[in-house]
């Protein structure tokens, strides 16, 4: 992708210029930015996915003024015809290939920030109610019409959600500005800025998600896996107190255990590569509910190209896949890296990987996570 070249998916903005004038700053309104989309599911498709247990759905209705909301799997729905009622379907991009294209439209932005595809159904009159989300977000419009009115207030109001209701509706919600979406057009939100979409008769919504952990979900999540790398020098050392003397207060932790608590963080903090690693494992570790199908083996001849649910990306000394790292160098690091740009790799290019890449490529293909490609 060519992040200087203007295109219509950002409104005539190049990539570059989206990220540094709108990307968690403020709002952009794109008409016809994806011009003949067509809706990535059908609603039998969806009803499908929805009632299944390996796929992250959520029915929210408001019939007579009260909201509910129920957790998937989605057995049934209630009728099409009948309206004031939504049915989310997460993930999309991870079970049908022309979700996972559109999504891969908008990796400009790094992989590591991506999430998802999600799909919103609504009946008409349909929709979640008015709302802010923590991440930017893409709100593509594929099918029919919605109304969307946005407002600045979302930040400003985090504590102000209404009570009473299983959803998380904003008490008091005041819109600035309103637009009717047709497929076709897009709205990109930065974080906070609160938003409230209804359906105009039946209507499909694609909204691209992105990743923003808190610091304390980050910081919990890398340090418990570097201390369960047991294979490092620092993580091989049992606490001893030889010289512990008898104590008249035993409820009173030890100076020398925390000591010793101290020094096995900072040594594995300090161990080189290793909060690389961890990192990078942690952003590519598979969702739970993504499994893969065992593959083949790789033909002579052929290329690959990552399975679509395949999270793949690198640093300056490792590839990640999966929530593997491995260490990589030379041009079998340039190949890789490019792997994980493009997500392909040429037949000529594979030929110019060293047997031990290549071998672990064949495994990558034996374990559903690459697919060959003639």
């Amino acid at each position: 992708m060519n992040i200087k070249l203007s295109t219509p998916l950002l409104g005539g903005l190049s990539p570059e210029q989206f990220m540094r004038r709108h990307w968690q700053k403020k709002p952009l309104l794109v008409r016809q930015a994806l011009p003949g989309i067509r809706p990535p599911a059908s609603r039998s498709e969806l009803a499908a996915l929805a009632a299944s247990e390996d796929v992250e759905s959520r029915l929210v209705s408001q019939f007579s003024g009260k909201w509910a909301l129920k957790q998937g799997p989605v057995a049934k729905l209630p009728p099409y015809s009948k309206p004031g009622w939504t049915l989310l379907v997460q993930g999309l991009d991870l079970h049908l290939q022309n979700a996972h294209e559109l999504l891969s439209q908008f990796r400009f932005v790094p992989e590591a920030r991506l999430d998802d595809l999600m799909i919103s159904y609504a009946s008409d009159g349909g929709g979640v109610g008015p709302h802010f989300d923590s991440y930017d977000v893409f709100l593509i419009q594929v099918h029919g019409q919605r109304r969307w009115r946005i407002g600045r207030q979302g930040v400003a109001t985090t504590g102000a959600l209404r009570a009473g209701v299983p959803v998380k509706l904003l008490a008091d919600f005041e819109p600035e500005q309103e637009f009717v979406l047709e497929p076709g057009d897009m709205l990109y939100l930065p974080p906070g800025w609160a938003h409230d979409g209804i359906a105009i008769g039946e209507c499909m919504t694609c909204s691209v998600g992105f990743r923003t952990p808190w610091r304390a979900e980050l910081a919990r999540e890398l340090l418990q896996r570097l201390m369960d790398d047991d294979s490092q020098a620092y993580a091989n050392k049992m606490y001893a107190d030889p010289k512990q003397a008898a104590t008249k207060a035993p409820g009173e932790i030890p100076q020398q255990l925390l000591d010793f608590a101290r020094d096995a963080t900072e040594r594995a903090l300090k161990e080189p590569l290793a909060l690389e690693r961890a990192l990078g494992e942690a952003l590519t570790e598979p969702k739970p509910r993504v499994w893969f199908e065992q593959g083949g083996v790789l033909p002579a001849g052929a290329g690959i190209a990552l399975d679509r649910r395949s999270r793949m990306m690198y640093d300056r000394a490792h590839v990640f896949i999966n929530g593997e790292s491995f260490r990589a160098a030379g041009r079998d690091a340039q190949l890789m890296r490019r792997l994980a740009d493009a997500r392909a790799l040429s037949a000529k290019d594979l030929a110019k990987l060293s047997d031990g890449a290549r071998e672990l490529l064949e495994i990558w293909v034996e374990d559903g996570w690459v697919q060959a490609q003639q």
